[in-house]
């Protein structure tokens, strides 16, 4: 189930195969042809595309990191952001798991639109990032999302248990030496963030001792793909069109994604519906929610977090006033909106108090 290689996931803009028809399309992101393949060749605004362009490793730090590839045979290739620090700080890193959104059928951890906001989070923190790359839908139907990102964690703790020196990888060696596993936090965008939940929930039922010594310590689903089968109100409001999330996406991603027959109550996205298990017996860390303000799926994610607080588990939440969908990822706007910067400036101060405190 391993999902292609990066440089097959560089978006570029071309026209249709010749040979093949397209017979739908979903906002700009995906293509699928009549004759069943898929077709992941960007077709939206093109001031987009830079934000899809894969960024390469470097060992010799930039602006205070290094960025290492572990390529997986068999398990999940993982991509290392390891900070500069101090020598004289004493002991490891807590490690934040970033799983990535993209309606589990598109987008790669390598794009500059991850890059940008992961490379800086690992530096305020400061913290060993980890990101993964996931299968995608319709080619994977969940659960292939859930069970690599279990299996991302296993891979961790495999490099955590190994003896000095016995990993082939320098950089896994690298990861060992920096990284606390006893504080993995999962921190997962849209789609990845409903894999915050589930992923955990995984790992809990377990038990503590099947996985010591790593443990996750907390979860931060931002702007997770909670939703119903029904429209949600804010689903309805009128809300410009974000090249990131829009209904089409919504409805046609999750068609593709979701197990065969499944509507969106599925629990994989309403986790707090009548098909899911009860929260209260689901064993889950502390958890930080971001929601936007201006999120097509706004009123879900409350929804969310209100059933998590009735379940008696820990939750905080942050308000991203003023924002949409996965705002934080769009690098132009970050930089050169000052409100749009000032609130993911807020996202990464939330992220980095939550895990101060756990």
């Amino acid at each position: 189930m391993a999902p292609a290689a990066a440089s097959q996931h560089q978006a570029t803009t071309a026209a249709p195969p010749s040979g093949r028809k397209v017979v739908d399309e979903v906002s700009g992101w995906l293509r699928v042809m009549d004759d069943g393949s898929i077709d992941r060749t960007w077709t939206g605004p093109p001031e987009a595309l830079p934000l899809m362009e894969p960024v390469q490793p470097y060992a010799v730090p930039r602006d205070g990191h290094t960025l290492h590839d572990l390529p997986g045979e068999g398990e999940p290739s993982l991509r290392v952001y390891l900070p500069e620090v101090d020598a004289g700080s004493a002991g490891r890193l807590p490690v934040i798991v970033q799983l990535h959104g993209g309606g589990f059928c598109i987008s790669h951890p390598s794009w500059v639109l991850y890059h940008h906001f992961y490379a800086r989070l690992a530096c305020a923190l400061p913290a060993v990032v980890v990101t993964a790359e996931l299968p995608l839908a319709p080619e994977h139907r969940m659960p292939a999302q859930l069970d690599t990102g279990v299996d991302v964690l296993r891979r961790l703790r495999s490099i955590a248990v190994s003896d000095e020196g016995a990993l082939d990888e320098p950089a896994a060696e690298l990861l060992r030496e920096a990284a606390d596993m006893s504080r993995v936090f999962l921190v997962g965008d849209s789609s990845g963030g409903n894999l915050v939940h589930l992923v955990a929930a995984r790992v809990g039922e377990d038990g503590a001792d099947a996985w010591a010594p790593l443990r996750v310590a907390g979860g931060v689903p931002i702007h997770p793909g909670f939703m119903r089968a029904t429209r949600s109100k804010s689903e309805l409001e009128e809300t410009p069109d974000s090249v990131f999330f829009t209904l089409d996406m919504l409805d046609k991603f999750m068609a593709m994604a979701l197990p065969e027959g499944a509507t969106k109550d599925h629990p994989y996205t309403c986790p707090m519906g009548p098909n899911a298990p009860p929260l209260e017996s689901v064993p889950l860390p502390p958890m930080l929610v971001a929601v936007g303000e201006k999120d097509l799926i706004r009123d879900t994610n409350l929804e969310y977090c209100d059933a998590l607080r009735a379940a008696g588990k820990e939750v905080e939440v942050l308000i991203n006033r003023g924002m949409s969908h996965s705002f934080y990822l769009n690098k132009f706007a970050v930089d050169m909106d000052p409100t749009t910067g000032e609130r993911a400036q807020e996202l990464i101060d939330a992220i980095k108090s939550f895990v101060a405190r756990h």
